[in-house]
């Protein structure tokens, strides 16, 4: 087992990982970086998507990702943690994908059990779809509907009853996302759109590199928390070799113990307070969902305004790691609104650093601000 480290404060813990994410005052990185060290921009919605990359740089624009995403390719979109779209460095797509595939696949082939369908007529559905995409990139409903007349009625009545029947390709890593949203979005296959790249490594090697991974951007955390992040099951996890004890290290905490890239633990220790952090993040922020349990982030009275029902997260003031308010922004001709509604009062340095952010925003989307503090 890795050596337990002695406890360090929760302030140090935020810090760390604020600074991981680009959060707190250092250097602005590139949005492929960016994306590399957080493990995933989570691209559930796409505006969302965008927000996150400028809330760690505001020089980024949303013309420049969308270069790294549909003419670079440096960048790619597809579902992975949680079952939910992320925006990864296309040179780490098939670490993710080797990773996740077990947990991704066992969802849609239970459901297709149901309806009688075995894994040979999966596979089968497989490749009429590869063959679909064939000739190139095809909407959703293109899809559905060239594919629907070659496939049996189980299949048939399957397919009327799911959102998305490419769910297995896409978890095997055949075909990624493509531009647009919803019905509109057009699919890939990968061996036309991305480079080729290193040899796939095993399952083991792969979630391992994974969990090193999170811990790098997230940590410390326990493995819950990396299930939860993941969907991987705790039943894989815990059947992973353990890693090396020069790899990992425990941190004892008053609820337990934590685990820490070792290479890491200096740094966490020698952070001490640094200038105040203060960021506007968007709905669905990675940084708001990564660890099983959020008070760390904020109180249980609050929890309600931030992580609301079926999933939605409300856009957050993160003001030094912890969250302080809500906000919202409508656009309207020349002008972003924003909206900001605080948790408490706030002091005038905390709303002037708030009124920065906001100008930045409303660069971002080109337009003039109007800015409210409730």
């Amino acid at each position: 087992m890795p050596k337990t480290q002695s406890q360090p404060t929760i302030e140090q813990f935020t810090r760390f990982r604020l600074k991981r994410h680009h959060l707190s005052e250092n250097e602005a990185a590139d949005a492929v970086t960016i994306c590399r060290d957080v493990c995933g921009v989570q691209a559930q919605v796409m505006s969302a998507a965008y927000l996150q990359l400028w809330a760690r740089n505001h020089d980024l624009t949303r013309s420049e990702i969308e270069g790294l995403l549909w003419k670079s390719r440096t960048l790619v979109k597809t579902s992975l943690m949680r079952q939910t779209l992320h925006l990864i460095p296309s040179d780490e797509f098939w670490l993710y994908i080797t990773a996740l595939k077990p947990s991704r696949l066992a969802g849609p082939l239970r459901i297709m059990s149901k309806f009688g369908i075995d894994r040979a007529e999966a596979e089968d559905l497989t490749l009429q779809i590869m063959n679909v995409l064939s000739d190139g990139p095809c909407s959703r409903g293109t899809i559905h509907q060239a594919v629907r007349p070659k496939v049996s009625k189980r299949v048939r009545a399957w397919m009327e009853k799911v959102w998305s029947i490419m769910r297995l390709p896409v978890a095997e890593g055949l075909i990624c996302y493509g531009s647009g949203e919803n019905s509109e979005v057009n699919f890939i296959r990968v061996d036309h759109w991305l480079p080729k790249q290193k040899p796939r490594i095993s399952l083991s090697q792969a979630q391992a590199t994974l969990f090193s991974k999170y811990l790098r951007a997230y940590g410390p955390a326990t493995l819950s928390d990396f299930a939860h992040w993941s969907g991987i099951s705790m039943q894989e996890i815990k059947a992973l070799p353990p890693p090396p004890e020069s790899q990992l290290a425990e941190i004892s905490v008053d609820h337990g113990k934590l685990f820490l890239l070792r290479e890491d633990v200096a740094e966490l220790k020698r952070i001490t307070a640094i200038t105040d952090s203060i960021r506007l993040l968007p709905s669905f922020d990675i940084y708001l969902l990564a660890h099983r349990e959020k008070d760390h982030l904020l109180s249980a009275q609050h929890y309600k305004r931030v992580y609301r029902n079926q999933g939605w997260l409300s856009p957050v003031v993160l003001i030094n790691g912890a969250i302080a308010g809500v906000w919202s922004y409508k656009l309207e001709n020349k002008k972003v609104n924003v909206m900001i509604e605080p948790f408490r009062k706030l002091l005038r340095p905390v709303r002037e650093g708030i009124a920065e952010q906001a100008e930045s925003l409303a660069m971002f989307f080109k337009k003039e601000l109007e800015l409210k503090i409730g």
